[in-house]
């Protein structure tokens, strides 16, 4: 057995091997012009993209398809890689050694620290342990902390570049180790009434709408209908993606009923309407 999964692991190391060298061509003289020409800025794009296309092949349960995914999401690992040694910043085995000390030094339950095991019994304490060395990692000084701009508030561990639904639970979730969040999800619910009124306030002024105060409203609604999910323990994103999933299998099912997207436009408000109410009643039911 143990023979066998030696073998395994020569051949992942050699096919990971032969996935870095192809990228380094395509970025060589005489590579690929399309590969060649391309920035860290320039393919951050495809990168959100892959990785959601890595979430729809999970929800879909479609294990072929994420076999595919994750190479196109590894791909964008070697290519940023491939740029920043070529630029003199680090390569891929520098990235790998990186993620190895940091996977053992942020399970010392697992890889003992001085010969001693530390004590994680579920995996609240885990979460805990990785914390904690997160926040004593960030203090220390170096090299990456001397770039590193001054911190100003505690939500500066919060990447901007997150997408806005993330953003919004990764704050929630940061205020909330200080003591800062609602105490219950009666709480939260009574919160995003409160928001639903605002809003209400807002689109119906008699002097018409002033967007940029709707807008804020707006964004207060959202902000606290992320934090609902995080109190439901739900995952905003894949709460929003399964409703996203749910819209697309009814809207089809219209379609199908009409003959085609085009023939939709040539109904009534009605029409549309009852078709949706089938719609919702037979989806829900072959589900």
């Amino acid at each position: 057995m143990a023979g066998l999964e030696e073998q395994e692991s020569d051949s992942a190391i050699a096919a990971l091997a032969q996935s870095i060298a192809i990228m380094a061509r395509l970025r060589a003289p005489g590579g690929c012009p399309w590969d060649r020409e391309q920035t860290f800025d320039s393919i951050k794009k495809y990168t959100l993209e892959e990785t959601y296309e890595v979430f729809d092949a999970i929800e879909r349960r479609a294990w072929a398809d994420l076999k595919d995914e994750l190479g196109d999401l590894l791909l964008q690992v070697l290519f940023y890689a491939q740029m920043a040694s070529e630029a003199g910043y680090f390569d891929i085995g520098d990235v790998a050694e990186n993620l190895n000390a940091k996977l053992i030094r942020r399970h010392p339950h697992v890889f003992p620290v001085n010969g001693t095991l530390v004590e994680a019994k579920d995996a609240g304490a885990v979460l805990r342990n990785w914390d904690e060395i997160k926040r004593t990692e960030k203090t220390q000084t170096g090299t990456e902390a001397v770039k590193m701009p001054a911190k100003t508030s505690g939500l500066d561990d919060v990447p901007r570049s997150m997408p806005a639904v993330m953003e919004a639970a990764k704050l929630g979730s940061k205020a909330a180790k200080v003591g800062f969040d609602w105490p219950d999800v009666q709480g939260i619910l009574a919160k995003v009434e409160e928001e639903i009124e605002e809003l209400r306030v807002e689109v119906g002024a008699p002097e018409g709408v002033n967007r940029t105060k709707a807008q804020e409203e707006l964004g207060d609604l959202m902000f606290s209908v992320v934090h609902l999910a995080r109190h439901l323990k739900m995952d905003p994103e894949g709460v929003l993606r399964a409703a996203n999933a749910k819209f697309r299998r009814r809207f089809a099912a219209m379609e199908g009923e009409a003959g085609g997207f085009d023939e939709l436009g040539k109904l009534t408000a009605d029409d549309l309407e009852g078709l949706w109410s089938k719609a919702k009643a037979d989806v829900e039911v072959r589900s």
